[in-house]
């Protein structure tokens, strides 16, 4: 594990000092490119990560068992994105490592933010400042990447919904704009509603992040 991480940090350190890093299996994180487009109604926690797969399949990293950060507490149910997604290092399609494993992911020592939450094919989502903004990304977690037990829908219906009614706790990828937490990239603030064109309104797209199980 150790030697792992060493690799993946000169990786990082090479796409530091500029030099080009192609994209190959070591990318074990992305911010989707795109959502299903119906809203946050992602066919439930298996559609989203049958839409991560499918994603880094087309990128050339489907060998890997992908997993969406979503939490879910619908219907007695509890997930925690946090437990999901395995144990890292994680690194982006850029090279570099956002994180060592689960508590750094959740720490301030993160990587995380605009330049290095990016796609799988290694393009920067457009955020705050950005025409569309789509800095809204769905977690349905707190700040520590686990699902709400206050009895409240943080998961527009565990991720089966697409009404202008309902709520989904969003992050910003950016790290700026507002909310309770306008810096955190997993819990900034509820959503307005649960469609496309809700999330599209107030700064979101129905994107969300995509982490390697494996």
């Amino acid at each position: 594990m150790k030697i792992r991480i060493l690799i993946l940090s000169l990786i990082s350190a090479f796409a530091g000092l500029g030099y080009a890093v192609a994209q190959n299996s070591d990318m074990s994180f992305f911010l989707t490119s795109k959502g299903p487009g119906d809203g946050a109604n992602l066919g439930g926690l298996d559609g989203a990560d049958g839409h991560c797969q499918a994603l880094a399949e087309s990128a050339g990293a489907g060998e890997k068992t992908w997993r969406a950060y979503l939490s879910t507490s619908g219907g007695g149910t509890i997930v925690n994105a946090r437990d999901r997604i395995g144990q890292g290092p994680w690194v982006s399609a850029n090279g570099v490592v956002v994180a060592t494993d689960v508590d750094d992911l959740h720490s301030d020592d993160n990587k995380l933010g605009k330049e290095n939450s990016i796609s799988e094919n290694g393009e920067a989502i457009k955020g705050r400042g950005d025409s569309p903004n789509r800095h809204d990304i769905l977690t349905g977690s707190d700040l520590d990447g686990m699902a709400f037990t206050d009895g409240e829908d943080h998961s527009c219906q565990d991720w089966t919904s697409s009404a202008s009614d309902g709520s989904a706790q969003v992050g910003h990828h950016d790290r700026t704009g507002g909310g309770a937490n306008p810096t955190s990239w997993n819990n900034a603030h509820a959503s307005r509603g649960c469609s496309q064109s809700d999330l599209q309104g107030t700064g979101g797209d129905g994107l969300y992040y995509c982490f390697a199980a494996d």
